[in-house]
C-alpha cells in the first residue's frame, strides 16, 4: 500500500485541483455566456424586429399619402383604377406589418402608443375613402378640399403618434444595447479575475511540484551523472524520505557503492591487463628481435661463408699440386672471413644493445679524421661489390669531427649499402664532404629507385620501409639507426628524394669540442640493419673479399 504521501498522491491532488478549477471556471463562463446570451436574444428578438417594422410602417405610410395624392392629380378613369390599386395594395402591406409588430411582446407604454396609431390610421383611412368617393364621381375640387384640410390632419395625428412610438422604441433599444454591453464588460472582467485566481493556483500547485518532486529528482538525476562519471564523492540527500523519491536515493546509495567496488576492482583489472601487455609486447620484441637476427645473420654472414666455403673447395681440389705459399695464402684469406665474420657479430651486438637503449654505454667520442673514415667505408663496399661505381668527393684536407668511429662507420656504411641495394640499374653513387665553420656535412647521392612522397615522413621510423622495395632484402631498421646515432653526436639528418630519380642524404655533424661531451636523450629500443665491418682490420676484411672475387 502506497504511503499518504507518496508522489502518486501528490500528483493526484494536483491533477484533482486542476480539474475543479477547469471544472470551476467553465461554469462561471457558461453563467455570465447565458446571461449574456439573454439580453443579446432580447435586443435580437424584439428591439431589432420592432425597429424593421415600425420602419416599414412609416416609410409605407409616407407612399400611401403620395399615392393619394397622386390619385387627385390622375388624368383619366386608368390613371384613377391604377392609383387605387396602388393604394389597396399599400393598405395590404401595412396591414401585415402591423401584424409583425403585433406579434412582438412589448410593454404597455408601446402597447398605448401603438393602440393610439392604430385609431388614427384606421380616422384617416375613412377620411380617404370619402375622398376618393368624390374623385370618382368628379367632384375634384372636394376631394382636394378633404385632401388639403381633414385628410392632412388625420395623417399628421396618426404619423406624429408612430413617430412618438419609433422613438420610443429606439430609446429602448438602445438602453438594451447599452445593457448588453455592461453585461460583456462585466462578464469579460469576472472571468479574467478567475483565470488570474485560477492561475495563482496553478503556479502554487507547480511550485508545490517542483519543490517536492521535481527538484529531489534532478538532484537525484546530477548524482547519477557525477556517478557514472566515476565521482564517487557524492553526498545523496533524500534517503529518510518515505516516498518513491526516498526509494529512489536508498537505491542510488546501493549504486554508488557497487560503483565504488566496481572502481577498485577496474584498478586492479587494469594494472593485471598492464602488466599482461607490458610482458606481452616484451615477448613480441623479443621475438621479432630474434628473427630479424636470424634474417640478418643469413644476409651479412653469407659473403664470408662463401669466402671460406671457396678457399676450402680450392684447398681440397689442389691438394697434391698445391705449393706451402699458396696454402699460407688461402689460409690466410680464410683467417680473414674469419675476421670478418666476428667483425659482424660485434656489430650486430653493438647494434643490439644501442636499440635496446644502452648506447649511453657504448657512445664513445673521440676525435676522428671523417675523411679517412669514409674512405675506409667506401672502400670496403667497393671490395664487397666490385661493380658499384662509388665517386669520392672529399675536400683534400683531414675533415677532425668529435664522434664514435665504430658508430659513424656503421652509419654511413648503412646509407652507402642502401645507395648500392635500392639502385639496382647502377649509375653512380657520390659520397661528398665538406666542412664548414660550425659542422662537417656528409652528403650520399644515388640515382636509384627513389622514396614515394608518402613515405617521406616516416622514413626513420622503426621497421618501416617504402611502398616500392618489395622483393629487395631490409628490415627497415638501417635508417632508424642512422637517425638515433646522428642524433647521439648531436647532428642531423636531411633527405630529398624523388620517385625513380634517387635520393640524397645529408648528415651534418658538429665539429666542436662541445660534442664530445654532448648528451641526447636515450635511444629506443629496436633492431638493427646487417651491419657491415668496422674500420679496424680493414685490411684483412679488403683481402678476404678480394679472395672471394678471386676464388
Amino acid at each position: 500500500m502506497r504511503q499518504p504521501r507518496s508522489i502518486r498522491f501528490h500528483l493526484a491532488a494536483v491533477f484533482l485541483l486542476f480539474f475543479a478549477l477547469v471544472a470551476a471556471l467553465g461554469a462561471f463562463s457558461l453563467w455570465r455566456l447565458s446571461n449574456f446570451d439573454a439580453l443579446s436574444a432580447e435586443v435580437a428578438q424584439i428591439w431589432l424586429p420592432t425597429t424593421r417594422a415600425l420602419g416599414d410602417l412609416n416609410n409605407y405610410t409616407s407612399d400611401f399619402r403620395a399615392i393619394e395624392g397622386g390619385n387627385l392629380l390622375s388624368a383619366g378613369a386608368a390613371e384613377t383604377t391604377a392609383s387605387e390599386n396602388e393604394m389597396a395594395k399599400l393598405d395590404r402591406i401595412i396591414a401585415g406589418s402591423e401584424r409583425e409588430f403585433e406579434r412582438i411582446r412589448h410593454g404597455a407604454a408601446e402597447n398605448d402608443l401603438y393602440g393610439q396609431f392604430k385609431q388614427r390610421w384606421t380616422a384617416y383611412r375613412t377620411i380617404v375613402n370619402q375622398m376618393l368617393e368624390f374623385s370618382r364621381s368628379g367632384r375634384k375640387a372636394e376631394a382636394v378640399a378633404i385632401y388639403r384640410s381633414t385628410s392632412r390632419t388625420a395623417y399628421n395625428a396618426a404619423s406624429d403618434t408612430l413617430g412618438l412610438l419609433t422613438d420610443r422604441a429606439v430609446a429602448d433599444a438602445r438602453a438594451a444595447s447599452d445593457r448588453l454591453g455592461i453585461a460583456y464588460r462585466q462578464a469579460l472582467w469576472l472571468i479574467v479575475l478567475v483565470m488570474l485566481v485560477a492561475g495563482v493556483l496553478v503556479v502554487a500547485a507547480l511550485i508545490h511540484i517542483s519543490r517536492s518532486i521535481s527538484q529531489p529528482l534532478r538532484r537525484l538525476a546530477d548524482r547519477m551523472r557525477r556517478l557514472a562519471a566515476s565521482d564517487t564523492a557524492v553526498d545523496i540527500a533524500g534517503t529518510e524520505r518515505r516516498d518513491e523519491i526516498g526509494e529512489m536515493a536508498q537505491a542510488t546509495v546501493i549504486f554508488r557503492n557497487n560503483a565504488i567496488e566496481l572502481m577498485r576492482s577496474q584498478r586492479t583489472l587494469a594494472r593485471q591487463a598492464a602488466m599482461l601487455e607490458e610482458q606481452l609486447a616484451q615477448e613480441q620484441r623479443l621475438a621479432l628481435l630474434q628473427r630479424n637476427f636470424v634474417s640478418m645473420a643469413s644476409h651479412e654472414f653469407r659473403t664470408p661463408l662463401t669466402v671460406i666455403d671457396g678457399h676450402a673447395r680450392r684447398l681440397d681440389k689442389t691438394k697434391d699440386a698445391v705449393q706451402p705459399a699458396e696454402i699460407g695464402e688461402r689460409a690466410g684469406k680464410i683467417r680473414s672471413a674469419v675476421l670478418r665474420m666476428t667483425h659482424l657479430i660485434d656489430n650486430l651486438l653493438n647494434s643490439s644493445r644501442l636499440i635496446d637503449g644502452s648506447a649511453g654505454l657504448y657512445y664513445q667520442p673521440a676525435e676522428i679524421d671523417l675523411a679517412a673514415l669514409l674512405r675506409e667505408v667506401c672502400q670496403l663496399h667497393r671490395e664487397m661489390v666490385p661493380g658499384a661505381p662509388i665517386v669520392e668527393r672529399f675536400a683534400g684536407t683531414a675533415l677532425p669531427v668529435a664522434g664514435d668511429a665504430k658508430l659513424l662507420f656503421q652509419v654511413f656504411s648503412n646509407l652507402l649499402s642502401n645507395a648500392i641495394k635500392y639502385s639496382p640499374h647502377g649509375g653512380a653513387i657520390e659520397v661528398a664532404a665538406e666542412r664548414t665553420a660550425v659542422e662537417a656535412v656528409v652528403a650520399m647521392t644515388d640515382h636509384g629507385i627513389g622514396i614515394p612522397p608518402a613515405d617521406l615522413e616516416r622514413l626513420f621510423e622503426r621497421y618501416h620501409r617504402g611502398s616500392n622495395v618489395s622483393g629487395i632484402v631490409g628490415t627497415g631498421v638501417g635508417l632508424h639507426l642512422v637517425k638515433m646515432v646522428v642524433d647521439r653526436h648531436g647532428g642531423r639528418v636531411a633527405v630529398q628524394s624523388r620517385e625513380g630519380a634517387g635520393s640524397r642524404f645529408t648528415i651534418h655533424l658538429p665539429i666542436s669540442d662541445a660534442s664530445v661531451s654532448k648528451q641526447t636523450r636515450p635511444l629506443e629500443a629496436t633492431t638493427a640493419e646487417p651491419a657491415t665491418a668496422p674500420p679496424h682490420g680493414l685490411p684483412e676484411v679488403l683481402s678476404a673479399t678480394a679472395a672471394a672475387s678471386e676464388g
